[in-house]
C-alpha cells in the first residue's frame, strides 16, 4: 500500500516530465513557426524581384509596341497619299483612327477597372443582418389556438 509520502514523490516525479514535454512542445512550436515565417519572407523576396522584372520588361514591350503602331500608322499614311489623298487628309485619317483606337480601349479599361474592387469579396466579409424571425422568435401560434409550432 502507498503512503502519502509515496504518491508525493511520485507527483513531484511526474510534475518535470509534464514540464519537460510543454517546454519542448514550445521550443519545436517557436521552431516551426521561425521556419514559416522564413520561407514566407524569401518567398516575398523573389515574388518583389519576379515584379520588378516583369514591369521592366513591360515597359520594353511597350515601347517596342509603340514604334510598331507608329511605323504602321506611317507606311498607312504613305500608302494613302501614294494612292492620290492629300498628305494632311491621310495624316487627319490616321489621328481619328488612333483617337477611335484609344477611346475604346478607354472603354474596355474602365469596365474592367470594375473588377478591381474586390466586390464579393467584401460583401462576404460584411456581417450578415439578423432576420426578424431569428431576433424575436414569433408565438403567434399561441394567440390563435393553433396547434403547432409556426
Amino acid at each position: 500500500m502507498q503512503t502519502t509520502a509515496d504518491k508525493e514523490q511520485q507527483a513531484a516525479r511526474r510534475e518535470p516530465d509534464i514540464l519537460d514535454d510543454v517546454k519542448s512542445l514550445w521550443s519545436e512550436t517557436l521552431g516551426l513557426a521561425h521556419d514559416q515565417l522564413q520561407l514566407a519572407a524569401l518567398e516575398t523576396k523573389l515574388a518583389g524581384e519576379s515584379l520588378v522584372s516583369m514591369i521592366a520588361a513591360g515597359v520594353v514591350v511597350a515601347v517596342l509596341l509603340v514604334t510598331a503602331w507608329l511605323g504602321l500608322v506611317g507606311a498607312g499614311v504613305l500608302a494613302l497619299i501614294h494612292s492620290g489623298v492629300l498628305a494632311s487628309l491621310a495624316m487627319l485619317l490616321a489621328v481619328a483612327l488612333n483617337v477611335v483606337v484609344a477611346f475604346v480601349l478607354f472603354k474596355i479599361i474602365r469596365n474592367k477597372s470594375q473588377n478591381l474592387r474586390w466586390a464579393a469579396t467584401l460583401r462576404s466579409l460584411k456581417p450578415r443582418p439578423k432576420s426578424p424571425a431569428a431576433v424575436e422568435p414569433s408565438t403567434d401560434y399561441l394567440n390563435t389556438g393553433k396547434v403547432g409550432a409556426p
